[in-house]
Order: C-alpha cells, then sequence, then structure tokens
C-alpha cells in the first residue's frame, strides 16, 4: 500500500471521510485499477451518503478483483442504503461463499435476511447469526445480531441473553444498550422495573452515539406513551365533573350536594395525584431532566401536552362553576380535540422514526 492511501486509511479512521475520499482519487488518478483505493473510495463516498458514487467505486474495484471479500461486504452495505435488497443478498451470499471462516461475511448476511418480512428469511438471519456468533464469540456485533433475530423470532429469553452477553464483551455498544431497553419495554407488565430500566438504555444508547437517532426517538416514543396514559386520567376526570355537576343542577342540596362535590374533588386530586405518584416511583431523579427535554424537543408530545392540559383545567373549572351547563359542555369539544391531535400526533411521531 502506498503512503497516500495509508494516510487516506488513517483519516478515515479518524472520521475526516472528504479528505480520505480525495487522497483515494488522487492515488487513483494514476492507478485507475487499483482494487484497494477503489475499495477505500467507495467506503468515504459510502459514509458521506454519495451511495451511487460508492457503487460505481465498489464494483470497479470487484471487477479487478472479483474474489475481494471486503469488496462484496461493502457492496452489501452499499446496495441496502439503495433498498436493493435482492443484489445485496446475493451479494451477501457470495461473500460467504468466498469466505465461509470469516464471522463478517456471515454477520453481514444475517443482517440482510433480517430485514426481509418472509419468516424463512427470518430463520435463515437466525441461523447466519447464530454461525457469526460461533466464528467470532468475543465479536459484541455479532451477540447483537443474535439477538435482534431471536427478538424477531420471538426467542425473547436468547435475545436477552445475546444483548446482555453483548454488553458484557463491550459495555459501551449503543446498538445493544437500544435493543435490550427495546425488549424490556415490549415486556414491561411482565417484569416490575423493565420501563425503568428501558429508560436508562435508551439515555445510554443515546448518549454513546450521538448520531444514532435510535435511542432518542425511543425517548419520544415513552414519553408520547406516558402522555397517552395520562390521557385515560383526563377524561375520567371530566366524566366524573360532567356527572357531578350533572347531579348538582338537577337540585341537589344539603349534604347530598356537599358530597357530590367533594367526591368530584376527590377524584380529580386523587386521579392526577396517583398518576403523578407512579410516574415519580418509576421515573428515577436522574433521568427526568433527560426525558423532560427529550419531551420538550419532541413536537407531536408537545402539541398533544396542550389539549390535555386544557381538558385538565376545564375539569378543574367546570367544578368550581357547576351551574354553568354551557360550560360544563365545553368538555365534548376538547376531549374531541384531545382525540383528533392524539391520531395526528401518533402519525408525526412514526414520520419521526429513524430510517434503517
Amino acid at each position: 500500500m502506498s503512503r497516500a492511501l495509508r494516510q487516506a486509511d488513517a483519516l478515515f479512521d479518524l472520521g475526516r471521510h472528504e479528505q480520505a475520499a480525495a487522497l483515494a482519487a488522487r492515488h487513483l488518478a494514476g492507478s485507475p485499477d487499483d482494487p484497494t483505493a477503489l475499495t477505500l473510495l467507495a467506503r468515504c463516498r459510502h459514509r458521506l451518503g454519495d451511495d451511487q458514487e460508492a457503487l460505481a467505486a465498489v464494483e470497479h474495484a470487484l471487477r479487478v478483483a472479483p474474489d475481494s471479500v471486503s469488496a462484496w461486504l461493502l457492496r452489501t452495505h452499499v446496495l441496502l442504503a439503495l433498498q436493493h435488497h435482492a443484489r445485496a443478498e446475493e451479494s451477501a451470499r457470495r461473500a460467504v461463499e468466498l469466505a465461509p471462516q470469516l464471522w463478517a461475511s456471515h454477520y453481514t448476511l444475517g443482517s440482510v435476511l433480517d430485514r426481509g418480512a418472509r419468516r424463512k428469511h427470518r430463520r435463515a438471519a437466525h441461523a447466519s447469526a447464530r454461525t457469526a456468533v460461533a466464528l467470532a464469540p468475543e465479536e459484541s456485533d455479532a451477540h447483537v445480531l443474535l439477538g435482534l433475530t431471536a427478538h424477531h423470532t420471538r426467542d425473547f429469553r436468547v435475545a436477552r441473553q445475546a444483548y446482555e452477553t453483548a454488553l458484557r464483551l463491550d459495555p459501551d455498544n449503543s446498538t445493544a444498550h437500544n435493543n435490550l431497553a427495546l425488549l424490556l419495554l415490549h415486556r414491561r407488565w411482565l417484569r416490575p422495573g423493565s420501563w425503568t430500566r428501558a429508560a436508562r438504555g435508551f439515555v445510554r444508547s443515546a448518549a454513546l452515539d450521538r448520531d444514532d437517532r435510535h435511542g432518542r426517538f425511543n425517548l419520544e416514543r415513552m414519553a408520547w406513551g406516558t402522555l397517552m396514559g395520562s390521557r385515560w386520567v383526563a377524561f375520567a376526570g371530566s366524566i366524573a365533573v360532567a356527572l357531578g355537576s350533572a347531579h348538582l343542577r338537577a337540585g341537589a342540596t344539603g349534604a347530598d350536594a356537599l358530597a357530590t362535590f367533594l367526591t368530584c374533588a376527590a377524584l380529580l386530586v386523587g386521579g392526577w395525584g396517583g398518576w403523578l405518584w407512579w410516574q415519580a416511583r418509576r421515573v428515577p431523579p436522574d433521568l427526568r431532566r433527560t426525558l423532560l427535554l427529550v419531551a420538550r424537543g419532541c413536537r407531536p408530545v408537545v402539541g398533544m401536552t396542550v389539549p390535555l392540559v386544557l381538558l385538565v383545567v376545564h375539569a378543574a373549572v367546570a367544578l368550581a362553576l357547576w351551574r354553568s351547563a354551557l360550560f360544563s359542555a365545553f368538555a365534548i369539544p376538547l376531549s374531541f380535540f384531545v382525540v383528533v391531535t392524539s391520531v395526528a400526533g401518533s402519525t408525526a411521531l412514526r414520520q419521526r422514526a429513524p430510517k434503517g
């Protein structure tokens, strides 16, 4: 390898992909068929998001060196980025044929197959992941893929063990933190404290890889789910106040009127007090600021907060102004506003989901 290529490779490792690509291109001006330089240039263009140029460079490298395993693996990742799944699978299978004892080839094939919707693809992906783990039991990424494929085939015990093994091998593996947190979140009703552990995992994942949007997006989903839970508390409070106000307007007097008023007030205060106590228990103090900042930065969450606050305030004021049937009736359009906003917010949140 020439000095220029060594420098380009070092720059690539430092994340300076533009400079590395420039050095590789300069080398190729004098040696246009150097497969190492072509593959390095393709890696740079892929990292920079120029996947069409990356594909052209790596396919040129394969025409020169058709048995280059690294080029076939890179071609697979570029084709995946371009959404060419069938061609990516062919490329990954070729890498396995050339290097059946290389864990990365099985890992790449498993990653491609796991993206398929068919059950047989998911089973084949799980088999590839097992092979990758058997060939490289010390590689945390192989265990992450094993966990992901087991998760998709609903083998949750194996998935959890694989993620935990990956984190023992590499405590800073952001994907393992994120995927284990997802598993805990989906099974939170079965294990006490799973919601809290999931939140910690997403926070850890987002902190370890600031370029990866998955951890932050999952925190946004948790904030959204919390709001959706509070929606039912708001609805229950509005219904209780509406029924109580109607009873008071119907002519309740004396002890009956006082008992009705106090019952409605107790339901409002008790309902929201209980909900806030539950949230305080499952969200530890060290996570509250982070979750609040994430919620404030998510437009669907902020937008959903507005109608919920209006509904809660209306219930409290409607109890004080129980004589006004017109004011109490505002609960109906407000409830409809909450429902419409929840549907629109859910759609907007899905659109924020990171790709891949």
